[in-house]
């Protein structure tokens, strides 16, 4: 009897443990991550912006907090998505430092973790790209997870993509096992280019009045202003799509133990912004919502927060500590001090500064080459060195400055030098570069005035000059160290674009989609 005692008290004694386990699996959060493709992050009515509606970015603003200075590493699809999978800096990342690279096969991604510790993982619309993800024993690699892009629709436009992102998510909850915490990727394609030319106005009944202000650096005219709303039908699109996503977690009853995190990977795709690493290139809208695990919704936060940060988050919240993951030495830093704080303002007074930069995006140079560049934002101001001031800093003018998409802003700042003589906008759009370059993104968010020359500003970018060498040493960077040449030397994945400038300028074969002969600039080839 003394042993049967025994054996049912311990019999207990595992069921309650067993029970314990699951419980506390059952309560790791599920993970709904949106993020938009090019779009800024002014553009959010949550932010104030009264010619774009997204009534569902505002829904998880209210319900939880709205992040004033949240940035990507890195201003271009393909590496700012690595930061954001990786919870590294994109000059950490070898190859993945560029546009369209093979990833390498040695850096994990948290949705492998997270597929790996009791996850069901996927993701519908663009995941990690462009590029080539590699594989590993032979398959695949699911870097964002498995894909779910099945369902189909017709789109409003033609520029919008034809993916129904709404019935792939239900899709993805309906093949989840019963009691599994989920982490899905809602990857909208838009508002990447190509778009339906005046689309905003005809299919999305807006008018070009309701724009309030035109950034400095372009013509405030017809044709840029009707870009501007096209674009913005496209946001609200995506907009619509995360509602709909939303509502369906409400109605199975599982919004409240998921975390919502809505983004997009860089700024919107005009000059001067996509692809550049400038106040509108690298800020983005950023807004958290976890019903159960948020404290005071409806704050807005001032920290300085990056893309790096959300891998390290999840990890935490799932439990798995970075060594049992194999993503060991993140850069990033878990969101959740900040998630579970009271506070509004500046919570963490140690989260007040972010780096950026860049590599090699888009081709468009001879050899493939790239424009690096490194910057520190600290204190309301924005520090840059560019490391290779004799090349041009968009791509080569006999090519069309291939790293900003085509476009009517585009062409409409091509114009203004071309048809009137205009030089301001083509020089800040498009010409070549000093050093150091300085903004007060306070005064001068869209960053037309480089205060590096003026004396009275020497201290304070010496000082931000030096703050940035020592994080990039300790972060390992080879253009710091010495060796950032290795990143011109991966190769660029994609057919026909590998020395896409050394064919067409040796008259070779080369792909020609690539190149819009209305942007090619050969009149500029040898102006700084």
């Amino acid at each position: 009897m003394k042993k049967l005692l025994l054996i049912a008290i311990g019999s207990l004694l595992g069921f309650g443990q067993i029970t314990i386990a699951q419980e506390k699996k059952a309560k790791r959060p599920n993970i709904l991550f949106a993020i938009a493709d090019d779009a800024g992050w002014k553009h959010f009515s949550a932010y104030g912006c009264k010619w774009v509606k997204t009534p569902g970015f505002d829904q998880v603003a209210k319900k939880g907090i709205l992040f004033n200075n949240a940035y990507t590493p890195n201003g271009k699809c393909a590496p700012s998505r690595a930061c954001i999978i990786t919870g590294r800096n994109s000059w950490q990342l070898e190859a993945a430092a560029n546009h369209s690279p093979d990833f390498p096969t040695k850096f994990k991604t948290y949705a492998e973790v997270l597929g790996e510790n009791g996850f069901f993982v996927g993701f519908t619309g663009k995941g990690w790209g462009p590029g080539n993800p590699g594989e590993i024993n032979g398959k695949e690699r699911e870097l964002a997870g498995p894909e779910y892009n099945e369902f189909k629709l017709k789109p409003p436009t033609t520029g919008i993509a034809n993916i129904d992102y709404t019935k792939n998510f239900d899709a993805f909850l309906k093949a989840r096992p019963k009691g599994e915490p989920f982490c899905f990727w809602y990857g909208g394609k838009e508002p990447h280019r190509g778009y339906e030319f005046r689309s905003g106005a005809k299919v999305g009944g807006k008018t070009i009045d309701e724009i309030n202000e035109v950034p400095t650096f372009w013509p405030d005219n017809e044709d840029v202003r009707n870009d501007m709303l096209d674009y913005a039908f496209e946001v609200e699109y995506f907009d619509k799509h995360l509602q709909n996503m939303l509502n369906k977690l409400a109605e199975i009853g599982e919004l409240e133990n998921t975390i919502v995190i809505v983004t997009s990977d860089n700024g919107m795709p005009f000059p001067r912004v996509k692809g550049q690493v400038y106040e509108y290139s690298n800020h983005m809208p950023l807004a958290i919502m976890w019903p159960n695990g948020i404290k005071n919704p409806g704050r807005v936060v001032d920290d300085l927060v990056s893309f790096i940060d959300f891998a390290p988050t999840y990890l935490e919240l799932a439990g798995i500590s970075e060594k049992k993951s194999g993503m060991e030495k993140l850069s990033g830093r878990s969101l959740t001090d900040i998630l579970y704080s009271k506070k509004s303002g500046t919570v963490c007074k140690d989260r007040d500064y972010q780096l950026v930069g860049k590599e090699r995006h888009d081709v468009g140079r001879p050899n493939d080459e790239g424009y690096p560049v490194r910057g520190i934002i600290k204190d309301g101001f924005l520090y840059l060195h560019n490391f290779k001031i004799d090349r041009w800093p968009v791509g080569n003018p006999e090519l069309g400055y291939l790293n900003c998409d085509s476009s009517p802003t585009k062409t409409a700042v091509l114009d203004s030098r071309r048809k009137e003589g205009i030089m301001k906008y083509w020089e800040l759009n498009f010409g070549k570069r000093g050093e150091n370059e300085l903004y007060d993104i306070k005064k001068d968010p869209y960053c037309v005035t480089n205060l590096a020359s003026e004396e009275k500003y020497s201290k304070l970018m010496a000082n931000m000059n030096k703050k940035l060498t020592k994080k990039l040493i300790k972060e390992n960077d080879p253009r710091i160290l010495g060796n950032g040449d290795v990143f011109d030397h991966y190769p660029y994945f994609g057919e026909g674009v590998q020395n896409l400038y050394n064919n067409y300028m040796s008259g070779k074969p080369y792909k020609k989609s690539r190149i819009n002969p209305e942007d090619i600039d050969m009149d500029m080839m040898d102006k700084k």
